[in-house]
């Protein structure tokens, strides 16, 4: 891996703030991070690095955004209950001239920790930086599957990416490495119906808000197949996030977004996570970056769960059962170490599903689930 210090801030937010005041098991006296300019990730599980590039979102200024460092504020404080986890807290890439500058410098960082095989969470920013997730398997021309957790559907057409457009970017861009898309929690008053429609004649996947805040578990599924996920904060709602000053007073509660990067974490798949959209000058005593702090601590306790899951060919750690619908024997598998089900497909892969589409075969009704993968095989 090169030396990547050069993107980075000198100074790093710990190196502002007393660490004896930590107790050794809260986070800010665990973490490691780079010290007298030297970048060493290697022992790392996870690398955090902040990125407060927002002129995707507001192009008018020239404020570089401080929520990296108000959610590592509240994150320190957390306790570490994964001894095993260990994090490296990279800093903030600098601001560039221009927002592309400050974009590139993200590309080749993100490159680099992926290349070393590195998870990552991205605490920006404007929502546009997702497109700098995508650029790296799309570099590495690598097909992924994308998830964004998002109030609305930022497919607005511009001549360059903005934080309502870059979707049009990730999903029509030439060559094209996104072999799924699912979009958690949009709003149906916020957006074009004919935008809706024309994805699903590709078959992607958009989740209705109301339709995830009934049986959230059934995102588990979704999310353990993504290699990429970004949330925007907009998705949660203004009581639970005060800051989102463009947000609604309807949307996810602060619990359900904690489900949703639990379950993230939880995915062998993903390894690129941003949270965006948290304007810390607008955040009410600090509660969205609480939450968003919070939303991290259950993406690590997820990603400790995945590190103890079982591989599907012992299949000594699963139960298995045979369901028999549309005229086929279908087996299902459920994980005697975390719960989580899979479902055979006709050509014999397993694909993860839910408890409820276990529970819609057994009863002789096709799951949508299967339906969607199948029509899209």
């Amino acid at each position: 891996m090169q030396d990547l210090h050069s993107f980075f801030s000198t100074r790093h937010y710990i190196e502002t703030i007393d660490q004896s005041a930590f107790e050794p098991l809260q986070w800010g006296a665990q973490v490691s991070y780079p010290a007298n300019g030297h970048f060493d990730c290697a022992d790392a599980d996870i690398v955090l690095l902040g990125c407060g590039e927002i002129r995707g979102e507001q192009q008018d200024t020239t404020h570089y955004s401080s929520s990296p460092d108000a959610i590592r504020a509240q994150f320190y404080q957390l306790y570490n209950w994964h001894s095993g986890i260990r994090i490296y807290d990279a800093g903030n890439i600098l601001q560039g001239a221009t927002a592309d500058d400050t974009r590139a410098a993200l590309r080749i960082v993100l490159q680099e920790l992926h290349a070393a095989g590195k998870t990552v969470i991205i605490l920006g920013g404007s929502h546009d930086l997702t497109l700098l997730q995508y650029e790296v398997f799309k570099r590495a021309e690598q097909i992924i599957n994308a998830a964004v957790v998002d109030m609305l559907v930022d497919l607005d057409e511009s001549e360059v990416a903005t934080a309502r457009s870059f979707l049009m970017d990730m999903l029509t861009g030439s060559p094209n490495f996104i072999g799924h898309y699912s979009h958690i929690g949009f709003q149906s008053y916020y957006v074009n119906p004919v935008v809706l429609e024309t994805l699903d004649k590709i078959r992607f996947d958009f989740f209705r808000l109301g339709k995830v805040k009934e049986h959230i578990e059934d995102m588990e599924p979704v999310l353990r197949n993504s290699h990429l996920f970004s949330f925007d904060m907009n998705a949660v709602k203004y009581s639970d996030a005060p800051m989102n000053k463009t947000g609604s007073p309807n949307g996810f509660s602060g619990e359900e977004a904690c489900v949703l990067t639990r379950f993230a974490g939880m995915s062998d798949a993903l390894s690129s996570f941003g949270i965006y959209g948290l304007d810390e000058r607008a955040d009410k005593d600090n509660m969205t970056a609480t939450l968003a702090a919070q939303m991290l601590w259950y993406f690590i306790d997820g990603f400790f769960l995945r590190k103890s899951e079982a591989s599907l060919s012992d299949r000594n750690e699963f139960v298995e059962y045979h369901v028999q619908f549309t005229g086929n024997d279908i087996m299902f598998l459920k994980s005697k170490r975390s719960n989580r089900w899979w479902m055979q497909l006709p050509d014999g892969m397993m694909e993860p599903c839910s408890y409820n589409d276990y529970l819609l075969a057994s009863e002789n009704e096709i799951p949508e689930r299967w339906l969607r993968i199948q029509e899209r095989s």
